[in-house]
C-alpha cells in the first residue's frame, strides 16, 4: 500500500469506534471495520448438542468465550537465572499493579499458573492490547518486550504450555515436533532438553517441522533464542514427513523418536476469546475437512514413534470430530499397538474435562448424522466412517477415551483445548517386520558435506511402511479427501500429502559442511583458547561452501549424525549455534575468529584460557559503557589483564554466596581486550537484561535508544564490525520480523479461519518479498548476527 493510500485511511481508522463487544481486547479490531458480534446459533446448537460442557455451566463457557484472553507469560526454566527472573516480576514488576486501573478496569494481581512447576508461569487480566498500548503499563510492557527477545520469557497462551508439558521429556530423548511454527511449544521442549545447565550437549535433540516456508523462519527465531546445539528447524508435510536414518555402529538405522508432539492444524473455535473472527467465520465444514488431515499426521507421527515412546495430539479446537473421533480412529487402526495414557494424576492442578464417548456428526445446514449407515451418497464425500464414535461397546471401552482432557475456558480463564497423550506399545500392524538394516558405511576422508538439496525423495523407507491393504485403503479414500486438500490449501494449514516424489519449495538453503579433522582454520582456534581435548571438533560447521569461512557453527554429535545421513531426504531450514565469528584484524592477535555471545555457554567448558574473572562491579561498567578504559576496572581485574595478550577474551561473573543481595547466578561474557580498554561483546538486549538482574535502572536507557533511529551498537576498535557482511540486510529483515511478530503475537498454527489464518500469511509475505529481493535469499551467515536474535 502506497504512502497516499495509507494516510487516506487513517482519518478513517481514527473515527472508526469501539469495535468488537466487550472488553480492551476487541479495541484491536476497530478502526473503520465493522463490529464483530459475538454470537453464532450454529455454534451453540451444536456444542449443547454434543453435551462437550455440561448443561448447567453453558452460560458460564458461554460468556467466558466472549471475553478477552488474559495475558500469560512463561519464564525460561533452564536458565540458571531464571529465579531471578521471576523475583524481578513479582517485586519489581507485579507489585507496581496493585491498585491501577486501565481504561477504568482494574488491573488484578498476576497469579502464577497453579499447575505449572516452580511459578514460571503467570497469567493477568490485562490484555495484549493493554499492555502494548498502556503508557501506565509502558515500562512493564518494554521489561516483558526485552526479555522476549533474550528468550528468557515467552509469552505464550497458557494451554499452549499444556502439551510439552505431558511429554514428559528427559535429556536424552530424541525429538520430533511435527506442526512446530510458530514455536513456542517447540522453546518448551528445548528447555526440558537441557534441564542440566551443566551438561552443553545432552544427548537428545528437538528437529521442529512445519510445512510453510515463511512460518519456518519465525519457528528459527523463536528456536535460536534458546541457544541450543540440539534443535533443527526442517520444512515438510508433516502428513509424509520422511523417515530419517542415523549411523549405529557404523550401520544405517531407522530413527524413531522417543517423544512425539503432534499438534495439529485445527479449525481453533477453542481460539474465540484471542481470534475473534472465529465467531462470525465458524462452520461445522472446517472439521469435517480438516478430520482427514489430521488423521493422516497423527498416523505418520506413530508410525515414526519408538516402541515404548509418547506421543501428544493436541488441537485448540473443542469439536470431538477433531478430538476423539481421530484418536478413536488411530487407536482401532492400531489393533492394541497404542494405548491413551491416564495423566489425571499429572498436572495437579489443571481443571480438565474428560473426554467423551458419543457425539453425532454435523453438515454446515445443520443436517445430523448419528451412525455412517445414515449417511447418503452425495454427503460421502464430506462425511466418512472414522468421523463416527465406535459402536462395538467392548471396543468402545477398551478405547478408555475418558482418558483424553478438555480444557473448557471457564474454568481457568483460558482458551479452549483438547490433548490425548498416547503410547506405543508395539509396531503399528502394518509395520510388523523390522527395519532393514544397511550395510556398513564407508570411512569419511574428505569434508563432510551436507546440503539441502530442492531434490526428489526417491528414497526407500524401511519401516513403517503401509502394507498392500492399508494402500487399498488409502485409495479408496483418496476421492472423499480432496475435499480436505482444497480446505486446507484455503485456509493456510497443512496441504495435501504430496505424490511420491517430495515437492521441495522456497529458499534454497546455503550447505552445511562439516569441518573435517585436519582443517588448518582450527589449530590456531584450539591453541589460543586452550580448547580442552574433549572438545568435539568434527561437530564444528560452515553455511560456506566456498571462499572465506565468516562463521563457525556448532551442533550435537546426535544432530550431525542425522545431517549426514539424511542429506536427500530433509529440507533443512537452520541448525546449530554460532560460536565463533571471522575478525579480519584478529590474525595479528593469533587468532582470526573471535567468540560469539550466542554460542558461549556452550564453548565455555571446555575454553581454558583468555579468561577473565570479574566483580559485580565490572560487570557493571562492561554493560553500562561502549569501549571503558582499563583504568575503570577493579584493580584485580585490571591485574589479571596486564600480562594478557590483545583479542577475544571470556568475561566470567561467579556470584558471591555470601552477599545474598548481589545477583546470585554465573554470567559468561563475550570480550574484547584492547591496548588500553576492555569491552564486552553482547547483544543490546541481553545487556539489559543482566542490569535489570543486578538491580540497575534501564528504562529511560531503553527509550533513548528506542528514539536513536538508525542508531547501533558499534563492534570493536579492532574490525569485529567487519565480521559480517550484509549486516544491513539483516537489521531490516529483523526489525519485520520483530514488528511482524509483535502485531501477530503467539499466533497457532492451527487456525485455518480467513480472519486469522491470512492475516498471518500476508504479514509474513512481507518478509519473504523482501528477502526475494536480496539475492532470494538473506544468507545464514548474516542471519545469525549477535545482535538480533529477537522474539515475538
Amino acid at each position: 500500500m502506497g504512502r497516499r493510500a495509507r494516510e487516506r485511511r487513517r482519518p478513517l481508522r481514527r473515527e472508526g469506534g469501539g469495535g468488537g463487544g466487550g472488553g480492551g481486547e476487541q479495541a484491536g479490531w476497530s478502526g473503520g471495520y465493522p463490529e464483530i458480534v459475538k454470537e453464532n446459533a450454529l455454534f451453540e446448537r451444536y456444542y449443547r448438542e454434543q453435551a462437550v460442557v455440561p448443561a448447567a455451566e453453558w452460560d458460564a463457557f458461554m460468556a467466558a468465550l466472549r471475553e478477552p484472553l488474559p495475558a500469560t507469560l512463561r519464564i525460561t526454566g533452564y536458565k540458571s537465572h531464571a529465579r531471578e527472573i521471576r523475583q524481578c516480576l513479582k517485586e519489581r514488576f507485579f507489585a507496581e499493579l496493585r491498585g491501577l486501573r486501565v481504561d477504568g478496569q482494574e488491573v488484578e494481581m498476576p497469579q502464577p499458573l497453579s499447575w505449572y512447576p516452580e511459578e514460571l508461569a503467570w497469567h493477568t487480566n490485562l490484555s495484549r492490547k493493554i499492555l502494548r498500548k498502556s503508557p501506565q503499563l509502558e515500562k512493564f510492557h518494554q521489561f516483558l518486550v526485552s526479555e522476549t527477545e533474550c528468550g528468557n520469557i515467552s509469552r505464550q497462551e497458557a494451554v499452549s504450555m499444556i502439551p510439552p508439558l505431558l511429554l514428559n521429556v528427559n535429556p536424552h530423548h530424541k525429538i520430533l515436533d511435527m506442526c512446530a511454527a510458530p514455536g513456542s511449544k517447540t522453546a518448551q521442549l528445548i528447555e526440558m532438553l537441557h534441564a542440566d545447565m551443566n551438561d552443553p550437549f545432552p544427548e537428545g535433540f528437538v528437529i521442529a517441522n512445519d510445512v510453510d516456508n515463511k512460518r519456518c523462519y519465525l519457528l528459527v527465531h523463536q528456536a535460536k533464542r534458546l541457544n541450543s546445539p540440539c534443535i533443527m528447524v526442517v520444512n515438510h508435510d508433516a502428513s509424509s514427513i520422511p523417515n530419517l536414518q542415523i549411523d549405529v555402529d557404523g550401520k544405517k538405522e531407522v530413527l524413531f523418536y522417543d517423544r512425539i508432539l503432534c499438534d495439529v492444524p485445527c479449525s481453533g473455535d477453542g481460539t474465540m476469546r484471542k481470534n475473534i473472527d472465529v465467531w462470525k467465520k465458524w462452520t461445522t465444514q472446517n472439521s469435517l475437512q480438516l478430520h482427514g488431515l489430521q488423521l493422516r499426521i497423527a498416523t505418520r507421527g506413530v508410525e515414526q514413534l519408538a516402541e515404548g515412546g509418547r506421543m501428544v495430539y493436541s488441537t485448540c479446537s473443542l469439536n470431538p470430530i477433531e478430538n476423539e473421533a481421530v484418536i478413536a480412529a488411530l487407536l482401532e487402526k492400531s489393533q492394541g499397538a497404542l494405548e491413551l495414557a491416564d495423566v489425571s494424576s499429572e498436572l495437579p492442578g489443571l481443571k480438565r474435562m474428560p473426554g467423551i464417548t458419543k457425539w453425532k456428526v454435523m453438515l454446515k445446514d445443520g443436517q445430523w448424522f448419528e451412525e455412517w449407515k445414515d449417511v447418503p451418497l452425495n454427503r460421502q464425500t464430506q462425511i466418512r466412517p472414522t468421523m463416527f464414535p465406535v459402536k462395538d461397546e467392548e471396543k468402545l471401552k477398551a478405547m478408555n477415551l475418558e482418558r483424553c482432557l478438555r480444557i473448557l475456558p471457564h474454568h481457568q480463564n483460558t482458551g479452549g483445548f483438547f490433548v490425548a497423550v498416547l503410547i506405543k506399545k508395539s509396531p503399528m500392524p502394518w509395520n510388523k517386520r523390522q527395519p532393514k538394516v544397511h550395510q556398513k558405511l564407508p570411512q569419511r576422508t574428505e569434508d563432510a558435506e551436507v546440503t539441502t538439496m530442492n531434490a526428489d525423495d526417491g528414497s526407500e523407507d524401511t519401516a513403517e511402511e503401509p502394507t498392500l491393504a492399508e494402500n487399498e485403503e488409502s485409495k479408496k479414500m483418496q476421492e472423499s479427501q480432496n475435499s480436505d486438500t482444497e480446505q486446507s490449501k484455503k485456509g493456510g494449514v497443512c496441504g495435501p500429502p504430496p505424490s511420491k516424489k517430495m515437492k521441495m519449495f522456497g529458499f534454497k538453503e546455503d550447505p552445511f559442511v562439516f569441518l573435517p579433522e585436519d582443517d588448518p582454520l582450527f589449530e590456531p582456534i584450539q591453541k589460543f583458547y586452550a580448547l580442552d581435548p574433549s572438545f568435539p571438533k568434527m561437530n564444528l560447521l560452515t553455511r560456506t561452501q566456498e571462499g572465506k569461512k565468516r562463521q563457525l557453527y556448532m551442533v550435537s554429535k546426535e544432530l550431525r549424525n542425522v545431517l549426514l545421513n539424511n542429506s536427500e531426504k530433509m529440507k533443512v531450514i537452520n541448525t546449530g549455534i554460532k560460536v565463533w565469528s571471522r575478525n579480519s584484524d584478529g590474525e595479528q592477535f593469533g587468532c582470526a575468529f573471535r567468540l560469539a555471545q550466542e554460542g558461549i555457554y556452550t564453548l565455555y567448558p571446555f575454553i581454558h584460557a583468555r579468561i577473565i574473572n570479574v566483580c559485580l562491579e565490572d560487570v557493571k561498567i562492561l554493560l553500562t559503557q561502549e569501549n571503558p578504559f582499563l583504568s575503570k576496572f577493579s584493580s584485580e581485574t585490571q591485574k589479571k589483564v596486564k600480562d594478557m595478550a590483545m583479542g577475544s577474551i571470556v568475561l566470567k561473573y561467579d556470584p558471591d554466596p555470601e552477599k545474598p543481595d548481589e545477583l546470585q547466578c554465573p554470567i559468561v561474557l563475550c570480550g574484547w581486550q584492547g591496548k588500553t580498554s576492555l569491552r564486552a561483546f553482547v547483544p543490546k538486549n541481553e545487556r539489559l537484561h543482566y542490569l535489570r538482574m543486578m538491580g540497575v535502572e534501564v528504562f529511560k536507557a531503553k527509550r533513548k535508544e528506542e528514539e536513536s533511529e538508525g542508531k547501533t551498537e558499534e563492534e570493536g576498535q579492532y574490525g569485529a564490525a567487519q565480521t559480517e557482511e550484509g549486516m544491513d540486510v539483516e537489521d531490516k529483515e529483523h526489525d519485520l520480523v520483530t514488528k511482524m511478530e509483535a502485531e501477530i503475537g503467539e499466533e497457532s498454527s492451527h487456525s485455518p479461519v480467513e480472519g486469522s489464518a491470512m492475516e498471518v500469511e500476508n504479514k509474513i509475505e512481507d518478509l519473504g518479498k523482501f528477502s526475494k529481493n536480496n539475492n532470494n535469499h538473506v544468507s545464514q551467515e548474516s542471519k545469525d548476527s549477535d545482535t538480533n536474535d529477537v522474539k515475538d
